[in-house]
């Protein structure tokens, strides 16, 4: 077989180039992901923008595959893929990673595990840097969370950090999905502070922090003006 039929995301795990992939360089990961991890011994999930982009999130262009697994691994590129791997403690992941919270990925080559609506919408949350930023999870979560299935998400969502579902649940609300924010709002009564919206943005002067409007329904300071395209 000649060598550049052959690609090799992994020691020990070959992929054959049909010519099709030729210009990418590799087949669309959602074909080998799942025979990868196998190989691996590790379970996982798709997630976060192709996940988004898999439930109907029309703005994701997903330029990444993401991949939530419950052990430290090495983020790669093969041709043009680049592969991204979301650490989860192996106990949270136990719980979450159940059929409940996961669908089927189908491909010409079998299927792929991803992330649930709700499991997507939390990650995104959860890993919101990962994901276009604050403003890039206010336009998934505008997108697809009609779709998220209430008892679901509240469910899922006990095994989230506090702050984060309280994040999702503003971003809910402020998209207009009443019923999916309202089976977050309980979670609010576990805060003792309020945090900010975005944690990535620092003020210049720290005085200005305090000039942040506070939403006290989901104790959190509006430190980021969150812009989504209806």
């Amino acid at each position: 077989m000649k060598r550049h039929r052959l690609a090799n995301p992994r020691h020990g795990f070959y992929l054959i180039l049909r010519a099709e992939d030729q210009a990418t360089g590799a087949p669309d990961p959602v074909r080998w992901i799942d025979p990868l991890m196998k190989h691996q011994g590790i379970d996982y999930r798709i997630s976060l923008l192709r996940a988004a982009a898999f439930h109907g999130s029309s703005h994701q262009a997903a330029m990444v595959f993401q991949v939530v697994v419950p052990k430290q691994l090495r983020d790669f590129e093969i041709g043009r893929h680049r592969l991204q791997f979301l650490y989860q403690s192996p106990m949270v992941f136990a719980k979450l990673n159940q059929p409940d919270f996961l669908r089927q990925m189908k491909s010409d080559a079998g299927f792929a595990q991803v992330a649930g609506v709700e499991l997507t919408l939390l990650d995104c949350a959860r890993y919101f840097h990962k994901a276009s930023g604050m403003n890039g999870v206010a336009q998934i979560v505008k997108d697809i969370g009609a779709k998220a299935k209430p008892p679901v998400l509240a469910q899922a969502a006990a095994d989230y950090e506090n702050s984060s579902v309280r994040r999702l649940g503003y971003l809910l609300e402020l998209a207009g999905h009443v019923r999916q924010a309202n089976a977050l709002e309980p979670f609010v009564k576990k805060a003792k502070t309020a945090v900010p919206l975005d944690p990535s943005v620092k003020p210049l002067i720290e005085s200005l922090s305090e000039s942040h409007e506070k939403n006290a329904k989901w104790k959190l300071v509006i430190n980021e003006s969150v812009e989504i395209d209806f």
